[in-house]
């Protein structure tokens, strides 16, 4: 059932189209991840399917039954309310009701005229009141909040004293007490340490709701998710599975365009080539042969679409200029802490030329104040740091700021690096996405998404051998995301990088430290590796495995019964489908053959098109059928 169908949407700000023309459904169950570069229009999407905005053209109609649920990217604009207070606000409706039936108390006991009225009123209302749960909001507000990290003295604070992560957590909270069954969640993983991302996706994934997310956490969306928006080029496509099924997906898509417009391409010239030749013989009937191509000519531009081009990316490798030793650096029981407190106490670690290390550890741990220790910026309050020969660092600082913020792009680049050209340097930019006047932004003005961009530009220039990258994903965008790790993977030298893109772990990773305030563990392979390995995992794997015999026995029993007669049952409906599958390919393959379809060249390609994807559905069809029967012989 749909809970939410959007036609025709159209959505325009001044001169600039966002998308046009934009049609989908939310079916109950559905888990949407929604992707596109940074300015696409996703956040206002979102802004249109809460009433927020209204749309230049189209209409959304929501199921009566639907109630949506936002968790926006930037939230909490009364910074003086309190956390608690902030919450509350969820309640808005309840806390009213509470006041009028207090009013009414009041003027019940002083003998109010209307007396009758007023206990017919004050009923309705404490029947109200009870079903939506008015005598226990307050106690599961304060329940939430404790549950998703809050201890009651931040509970107090005003939202201006609360960190980025504290008040995404806030906002889930709001998010989680709306008892809405469609969400609409805006970058939810932005500030959240790897245990909260977790706790939200274990969240989601056992929710009954439904919900579009938007994300540049490419592992997040994989768990998540079971379909996929794309908004690029101003239009909507909706691919299935998450995010890893949809990059072969759009792949596909795209050759499929690319080759209907080249196939159709080649036929208008072909026919074109016939009208030519048919008005050089200029009899009767090679007039009326060149009328008659001429016309499907027409039909066949009519139909032909180029393929838009992909919104830009950037395009860069990391050149190391020398090699460094084998040894690229040694730390030795250093130890680090602020005002007598320390922040993590004998670590070491060695780390070789060609390695691939991420360091984790909970927010707070101190990641970022040890990949300044090892650089030199701060010194350690004991142990040693070593580098190894010839070893160059170049460093990715997770805030960027600049000695003088007045300089332009073009000029921060060209201060850096004095030898290149100014038309090297606009060259360099280009690939970044710096074009045109970007050249000349203030780095004042600059984006989150442009100041990462600029500090990658300047690492690819440095040749450095050894990189040192801090939350490097942080601001960009999924395309660039991919670029990044795309230059990553095909880095010669050495990684040492603190991330909590666990994609970005998965793909590179050959070794994990683990941050804790008494040194360093470490896990060797990637992220998924990790998680097998790391003991708080495993003691909590391990809890859940440890059950009473005889009930998991019996509980297990039953499961299996079930699944054989679930198992039993789809075999059933999976042949019914397949005969009626086999009758839909038999019916498009006398249709192709029609004299209709064979004279129309754009219908041929459509019609093909049909069986093809009907033959992939009943290919799918009969390996599950064969997967499924194995099952029940087995």
């Amino acid at each position: 059932m749909a809970i939410v169908t959007v036609n025709n949407l159209s959505m325009e700000f001044g001169e600039r189209t966002l998308f046009d023309n934009m049609s989908f459904e939310v079916q109950n169950g559905d888990r949407i991840g929604f992707i596109g570069v940074n300015g696409c229009g996703k956040t206002t999407l979102f802004k249109l399917l809460t009433g927020e905005y209204a749309p230049s053209g189209g209409n959304i109609a929501l199921n009566k039954n639907t109630s949506t649920g936002y968790m926006e990217q930037h939230v909490c604009r009364n910074l003086e309310r309190s956390a608690y207070d902030e919450v509350m606000t969820v309640f808005d409706d309840l806390i009213a009701m509470e006041k009028e039936l207090e009013l009414l108390n009041a003027k019940i006991d002083g003998q109010h005229s209307n007396l009758d009225g007023l206990v017919e009123r004050q009923a309705f209302l404490n029947d109200e009141f009870t079903r939506r749960g008015g005598l226990t909001y307050r106690a599961r507000a304060r329940s939430a909040m404790l549950g998703l990290g809050f201890d009651d003295e931040q509970i107090k604070l005003p939202i201006a004293s609360l960190s980025g992560g504290q008040r995404a957590k806030l906002s889930l909270t709001k998010l989680l007490l709306s008892n809405a069954n469609f969400l609409l969640l805006d970058e939810p993983t932005n500030h959240l340490d790897t245990k909260s991302v977790e706790w939200l996706e274990d969240y989601l994934i056992n929710s009954k709701c439904a919900y579009i997310v938007i994300s540049h956490d490419r592992y997040f969306l994989d768990k998540t998710t079971n379909k996929t928006f794309e908004l690029e080029n101003r239009k909507l496509t909706l691919y299935k599975g998450n995010y890893t099924a949809y990059l072969p997906q759009k792949a596909e898509r795209n050759l499929e365009l690319q080759r209907v417009y080249d196939n159709t391409s080649k036929e208008i010239r072909r026919l074109e080539g016939i009208v030519a030749q048919q008005k050089r013989w200029n009899r009767e009937k090679n007039i009326k042969t060149a009328e008659s191509k001429q016309k499907i000519i027409d039909k066949l531009n009519d139909s032909l679409q180029k393929p838009e081009s992909a919104p830009e990316a950037m395009k860069f490798d990391l050149k190391i200029k020398n090699r460094s030793g084998d040894d690229v650096l040694k730390a030795d029981n250093i130890s680090f802490g602020f005002d007598g407190i320390p922040l993590f106490e004998n670590v070491s670690m060695e780390i070789h030329r060609g390695e691939r290390i991420f360091i984790l550890g909970p927010n707070g741990c101190g990641k970022t104040t040890l990949l300044k220790t090892l650089l030199g910026q701060y010194k350690p309050q004991s142990g040693t740091v070593r580098r190894g020969a010839e070893v160059k660092i170049g460093f990715y600082e997770q805030i960027q700021t600049y000695t003088d913020e007045q300089k332009t792009v073009f000029e921060e680049l060209s201060d850096t690096f004095p030898a290149m050209t100014n038309t090297e340097i606009r060259s360099t930019l280009a690939r970044f996405l710096f074009k045109n006047d970007d050249v000349f932004k203030r780095l004042s003005t600059l984006s989150g998404g442009e100041r990462a961009k600029l500090l990658l530009t300047k690492l690819m220039l440095s040749g450095s051998n050894f990189l040192m990258l801090d939350e490097p994903t942080n601001h960009l965008d999924i395309n660039s995301c991919e670029a990044l790790q795309d230059a990553l993977k095909e880095y010669e030298g050495t990684l040492l990088i603190v991330s909590h893109d666990r994609y970005l772990i998965n793909s590179l990773a050959d070794k994990i430290f683990y941050l804790t305030p008494n040194g360093i563990e470490v896990f060797e392979g990637n992220y998924e590796d990790f998680l097998k390995k790391f003991e708080p995992f495993k003691s909590k794997e391990k809890s859940e495995n440890v059950k009473q015999p005889k009930q998991s026995e019996y509980k297990n029993k039953k499961e299996r019964d079930a699944l054989l007669r679930k198992t039993k049952a789809r075999i059933t409906r999976l042949e019914n489908e397949i005969a009626e599958q086999e009758d839909l390919i038999s019916e498009l393959n006398l249709g192709l053959n029609s004299q209709e379809i064979v004279c129309d060249y754009v219908k041929t390609l459509e019609m093909t098109e049909k069986i093809n994807d009907a033959q992939i559905r009943l290919n799918s069809m009969y390996k599950e059928w064969e997967e499924l029967s194995e099952l029940i012989v087995g």
